[in-house]
Formats: C-alpha cells, sequence, structure tokens
C-alpha cells in the first residue's frame, strides 16, 4: 500500500469523525449539542449562523471526495469474475465407476 493511500485513510477517518461530530452540534427542533456549550454555542451555531451550514457541506465534500480517491487507487483493471480459477474438466473413464464385468455378462466373441 502506498504511502498515499495511506494518507487517504487517515483523511477519510478524520472526515468522518469530523462530519459526525459537526452534524451533532447543529441545532435541530429541540435545541442540539451547540446548546451544551452555552452562550459561546448558541452564537456561533444557532440556526442563524451559516458557518456551520458551510462547514458541513466543506466537510462532506472532502469525505466524498477522500472516499472516490480512495476507490480508484485500489480499483484493479481485473473484475472480480476474472481472478476466479476456471475449473479443468478432464475426460471420465468411459466405465469409472461402473463394476467389473463377471463371465455371464461378457456377450460372446465372434469368430
Amino acid at each position: 500500500m502506498s504511502i498515499l493511500t495511506v494518507l487517504c485513510y487517515i483523511l477519510f477517518v478524520l472526515a468522518a469523525i469530523v462530519l459526525i461530530v459537526v452534524v451533532l452540534l447543529q441545532e435541530g427542533r429541540g435545541g442540539g449539542f451547540g446548546e451544551a456549550l452555552g452562550v459561546a454555542g448558541r452564537e456561533t451555531f444557532g440556526p442563524g449562523s451559516k458557518g456551520i451550514n458551510n462547514f458541513t457541506a466543506w466537510t462532506a465534500a472532502v469525505f466524498l471526495g477522500a472516499a472516490l480517491v480512495i476507490h480508484f487507487m485500489n480499483k484493479t483493471p481485473q473484475s472480480a469474475i476474472d481472478s476466479i480459477p476456471s475449473p479443468t474438466l478432464a475426460p471420465a473413464p468411459a466405465d469409472a465407476g461402473a463394476p467389473a464385468p463377471t463371465d455371464s455378462q461378457v456377450p460372446p466373441s465372434n469368430q
């Protein structure tokens, strides 16, 4: 795994955590986590503030961008079906599993 892939995974996880926190900070119908921060939380994350909405949009864009970059970096040129080995079909012997003929079952020869 390359260093760029590792950095994309780290960015992806950090963006996910920040996105969770930012969504919880937004005020819903019955208040929000921003109320727990007191007056500063109401002023920063109140219903009239556009900053938290813009920050949420940018965080979601970073999250989506990191997910797409990870997908395209891990994409292989062959499909999963191509990597499955195909079974080789060997012809079975004609009398496989058949009991050996006895003297009474052997047809007479035409001599």
